[in-house]
């Protein structure tokens, strides 16, 4: 099954612009809302717009520096006839004859002419200079938003590995240390199990991290992903069970790494949109 793209709206001087993605990487933005902001009639906005020479210029620069399956030696031949009385250019006829990508038309209710938006910017300012500001605008605060509700998500799960954590601690607490010992040798014992965890899922110590990152400040964790915070979570609650049982460290490793490895393999074959959806929930 297919992943349903994510999809997002610009509002730019009353016009509602629509804007999807499928990788959260790459988003493409409709070039025939934007074009209803010149005319009743976008497809033929958008066809005189790829007439010009500059635009296909534009496009070929575009494809060859994003796409590696663009086919230069059809584009040249569009370079030469571009800008003459005879020549026509259309989404459709561009994308199957250069095998182009930063252009995509979708069918459907909701279909229409959808760019990359480097190439909608560029649409956009053909447009009206003006209007290009008001979508930029909303575009910005589209990817405010977004950032916010990703630094919102960083910031839960950090705190859930924070709890985890307490409880991995008061586990090694009661299982591994002997009585009476030093501050020292109790921090030690600490910090060679949170290694374990270090080691397990990042594949190196703190202090190998923090030797490798001279100029970073915190500590490995947090650089982490979201992906290996959650995993981080469940490892420090599995560590705390191993230890109760009286597993072996060099043991608890190894169980530490197989379970890393298999939850990110999981999580990666939910997908990120499916991720996303559940954080939105």
């Amino acid at each position: 099954m297919s992943k349903k793209p994510a999809k997002e709206v610009i509002h730019a001087k009353g016009f509602d612009i629509s804007i999807y993605t499928e990788d959260f990487q790459n988003e493409y933005i409709s070039l025939t809302d934007i074009a209803r902001y010149k005319s009743d009639e976008p497809n033929d906005v958008i066809k005189n717009w790829m007439r010009n020479r500059d635009t296909i210029e534009f496009l070929g620069l575009w494809e060859n520096l994003n796409n590696q399956n663009f086919k230069p030696v059809e584009f040249d031949g569009f370079r030469k006839e571009a800008g003459l009385n005879a020549f026509t250019m259309s989404p459709t006829k561009w994308i199957n004859t250069v095998n182009a990508i930063g252009i995509v038309s979708k069918s459907g209710r909701y279909g229409g002419t959808f760019a990359h938006s480097d190439i909608a910017f560029e649409f956009a300012s053909w447009i009206s200079a003006e209007f290009k500001l008001y979508i930029i605008k909303d575009y910005k605060r589209l990817k405010t938003d977004e950032s916010s509700r990703l630094s919102l998500s960083w910031n839960l799960n950090r705190e859930i590995s924070k709890l985890n954590y307490r409880i991995h601690t008061n586990a090694i607490k009661e299982n591994l240390l002997p009585q009476e010992l030093t501050a020292y040798q109790i921090s030690t014992t600490y910090a060679s199990e949170a290694d374990v965890l270090n080691v397990a899922l990042f594949g190196m110590t703190a202090k190998q991290w923090r030797d490798e990152n001279v100029s970073f400040k915190g500590n490995i964790r947090d650089y982490a992903t979201l992906n290996q915070l959650l995993v981080l979570a469940n490892m420090e609650s599995y560590n705390a069970i191993l230890i109760e049982q009286g597993k072996p460290q060099a043991e608890r490793l190894q169980l530490l790494n197989k379970l890393a490895i298999r939850q990110l393999k999981a999580i990666e074959e939910i997908g990120t949109s499916e991720i996303k959806t559940l954080e939105s929930e």
